[in-house]
């Protein structure tokens, strides 16, 4: 596979997405917001109810979710006015946004880059599901997010974002040749020797630090008041976060169940047709998990889009050990895809882009010190 832009296969531009708004393939209950469709994806709104259920689930080939809801169910939260999502418990809430996708189209979820930064852990779910985050090609039928609070009691309301969608056509996903061909013309990740297997670029950790103070990165803090995810530049640092230095080690133990925020030794860059994504963390390397919101539009950290040097914030947590990082080492792996067609905007150069040029960086929700 080479560099240049497939036209048989790749992910839906704004301009097509819009165009399945239009053509009623898109369906949602109230107008699309000004900055609901991003240059690669769309973000999906929450609707005016929340089922807390007793467990996490998928319907089955058979069953619906809603059918599911009425027997999980233990109640109903209005969410018109706002209400509080707790830690540890989880729930279900109809989006506003539902599907009647052509049977050549699929589609795929991803939390949104502020959400995976609160510790947010959330999936979407259809009707006769079998995987989460999944939607398959032709897929008529209402969309559903699970939504699991782990660090932060949350705030949320109708129309509230946490997640993302993407729509595909056919598989434009670069192999390793593809990917280092690409790499040479346009430079993916700021690395003369990228680490290329798998269709996959790797992505390492920076654990020297930035400033004078060697700031590595953030724990987050328990017990902790409420985050509305509406609300921009509201809260204070410290109140939330525990600030992490490197005291000249360059590597950090993480404590089982804590959730931390990192970020990539490399720069990103993702030219304006392609799309990326990262990918799940192999488990076999070290007991840990990075990342919750995968999803990389085209734009980000390009130059033009003002954002030469943007790194990748990384959200970070041990599972059942403690479990050494140290500078330098692999953490996860960014896929590209072809785009259909060159997007319209790209990342950084409109609305609703929160984190280009960035470094380490919290979501948009605190306050810069």
């Amino acid at each position: 596979m080479g560099v240049s832009t497939a036209r048989d296969a790749g992910i839906l531009a704004d301009r097509a997405i819009r165009g399945l708004h239009d053509a009623g393939r898109l369906r949602s209950e109230a107008p699309l917001d000004e900055d609901q469709i991003q240059p690669a994806s769309l973000d999906l709104r929450l609707g005016a109810r929340a089922f807390r259920v007793r467990a996490s689930f998928l319907p089955g080939p058979a069953n619906l979710v809603s059918d599911k809801l009425d027997r999980l169910k233990l109640h109903v939260i209005d969410l018109s006015e706002g209400a509080v999502l707790e830690t540890g418990c989880v729930y279900v809430v109809p989006l506003m946004e539902s599907l009647d996708l052509p049977a050549e189209l699929a589609a795929s979820a991803n939390p949104k880059s502020s959400t995976g930064r609160l510790d947010i852990f959330t999936r979407v779910i259809t009707d006769r599901a079998q995987e989460f985050d999944k939607i398959p090609p032709g897929y008529s039928g209402p969309l559903y997010l699970e939504i699991s609070p782990r660090t932060f009691p949350i705030v949320v309301r109708r129309g509230s974002r946490l997640s993302q969608i993407r729509f595909r056509k056919g598989n434009a996903l670069l192999d390793d040749a593809g990917l280092l061909a690409l790499h040479a013309s346009d430079v993916l990740v700021a690395s003369e020797t990228p680490n290329v297997s798998a269709g996959g670029i790797a992505l390492s950790i920076d654990l020297k630090g930035t400033g004078k103070d060697g700031l590595i990165g953030y724990r987050g803090k328990r017990h902790t008041s409420v985050i509305d995810v509406d609300r921009k530049n509201q809260h204070d640092i410290f109140d939330f976060w525990e600030p992490l230095f490197s005291r000249g080690r360059n590597e950090l133990i993480l404590d089982p169940d804590e959730f931390y925020i990192l970020v990539s030794r490399e720069a990103v860059h993702v030219p304006p047709r392609y799309a990326a994504e990262m990918t799940p963390f192999d488990p076999l390397v070290g007991e840990f998990r990075v990342h919750y919101a995968g999803f990389f539009d085209p734009g980000f950290g390009h130059a033009a889009a003002g954002g030469s040097g943007s790194r990748a914030v990384l959200e970070v947590r041990s599972h059942e050990v403690p479990f050494i990082l140290e500078h330098g080492q692999i953490v996860g792996r960014l896929v590209y895809e072809h785009m259909l067609d060159a997007p319209a905007g790209l990342y950084g150069s409109g609305v609703g882009s929160n984190y280009q040029a960035q470094g380490l960086k919290l979501s948009k929700h605190f306050r810069t010190p």
